[in-house]
């Protein structure tokens, strides 16, 4: 680069961000951080949902009238600026179609149909841009049985099985802490935009990417899903049992409760040799996982025995020394203290003109010739406007005057 910082693997790639909530604003968070230009459209006024789903909320600046910053929706928008443009508007809908036209990717998030009222569908768009890459994400895809049925991450962790195989082994169905359908379908999208990207430069043929929470949530079950197709296996919940690995799971200490997670037979030999129980690794009950794994009840028991009046802290780390995966169970509280935190730049935080800081959590994947940066913090609501039109179309003081008076766009 010219000005002597080192490039960024996305450097020139144009994203207008049509979408809302956290599935596709967590896919362009992160074509964001690898150095796309991420151009957010937001609804003059309240913008994107989530900025209301608070406490807490992050403090406004002095006079501001923006809606409030919640903590959830500064975790998915840095690095992004923000216009507010009116998509009920005509005109606002025709400035859709010029940015559409100066872009490499779309990323949207309305219901199955919802954009074709407006003229910005993909049919519409692609044939004003025919290299675009188009990304729609919905709860249940653009066709089945389930396509016009609105999708929230918790209606897709149940139907796609995952809350069956959540939670203790007696107990009710149970989500995710997290939202983990719309997560995942946001890596998915991300993923499935970068090769699309990687076609369209080849071959100038842009397309269009059908994702769906509940189609992600399916193929998120993994090695569960693959227990009922291949072996007609229908998993239920084991708590932090783990379905065919033991022993794998938490045990109670002196002081609370770790993780001891064997994966194999070596890590097991060394676990009885070094918790004095050699007996136990020559016991033809636990010699092969498979064996253990027919035996749970009886290995976990006295796994269980053994480390009862231990302190935890001390017993992890014996079994580290040894190549035994163990760890505590942190509170989130907890982990933010961990040394780990500040040497693997876990957290940025951006300082607004005001002082006021705002903390996010950095992209967890280290470039050695491309690292990602934080250019921006989470934008307020049509914060950009005019700059991005400017940047992006040309667009003049006069011209956005102009359509700020028709009512299409607002600049903060």
């Amino acid at each position: 680069m010219t000005d002597g910082r080192p490039g960024r693997a996305l450097e020139g790639i144009k994203v207008l961000d049509l979408s809302r909530v956290l599935a596709g604003p967590w896919s362009t968070q992160i074509l964001a951080d690898l150095g796309a230009d991420v151009f957010k459209v937001e609804q003059p006024g309240k913008g994107d949902d989530t900025r209301g789903w608070g406490p807490p909320f992050l403090s406004l600046p002095d006079g501001a009238d923006d809606p409030q910053e919640s903590a959830y929706y500064l975790s998915c928008n840095r690095n992004k600026r923000s216009a507010a443009i009116d998509l009920a508007n005509p005109e606002g809908q025709a400035l859709i179609r010029r940015l559409a036209a100066e872009a490499d990717i779309l990323v949207e998030n309305f219901k199955v149909g919802g954009l074709v009222k407006y003229g910005l569908d993909y049919a519409s768009i692609s044939a004003i841009n025919p290299r675009i890459v188009y990304c729609s994400i919905t709860g249940f895809g653009q066709t089945g049985p389930y396509a016009d049925r609105p999708g929230y991450d918790f209606v897709a962790q149940g139907m796609g099985g995952f809350m069956s195989i959540t939670g203790e082994e007696h107990g009710g169905p149970l989500r995710a802490g997290v939202a983990m359908a719309d997560l995942s379908t946001g890596m998915y999208a991300t993923v499935s935009i970068l090769a699309a990207l990687r076609h369209a430069e080849r071959t100038g043929e842009g397309q269009q990417i059908d994702v769906s929470l509940l189609d992600t949530q399916i193929a998120m079950l993994a090695n569960q899903g693959s227990n009922w197709l291949v072996g007609g296996v229908n998993p239920g919940r084991l708590g932090n049992r783990h379905p065919t690995v033991v022993p794998y799971k938490t045990f109670e200490v002196a002081d609370g409760v770790i993780i001891i997670a064997i994966g194999n037979d070596g890590q097991f030999r060394a676990f009885c040799h070094e918790m004095g129980r050699p007996d136990l690794a020559a016991d033809p009950r636990f010699t092969t996982g498979r064996d253990r794994l027919i035996n749970r009840d009886a290995i976990e028991a006295a796994v269980q025995d053994i480390v009862r009046d231990l302190p935890g802290g001390p017993l992890i780390e014996r079994l580290v020394a040894i190549n035994v995966p163990a760890g505590p169970v942190n509170t989130i509280k907890d982990i933010y203290a961990d040394p780990f935190i500040a040497a693997r730049g876990v957290v940025h935080r951006f300082v607004r003109e005001d002082g006021v800081e705002i903390p996010t959590v950095a992209f967890p994947g280290k470039f050695s010739a491309t690292p990602t940066d934080y250019r921006y913090r989470p934008p307020q609501v049509g914060e950009h406007s005019r700059e991005l039109l400017g940047d992006w179309l040309g667009l003049s003081d006069a011209e956005f005057s102009e359509l700020e008076e028709m009512g299409a766009v607002r600049q903060r």
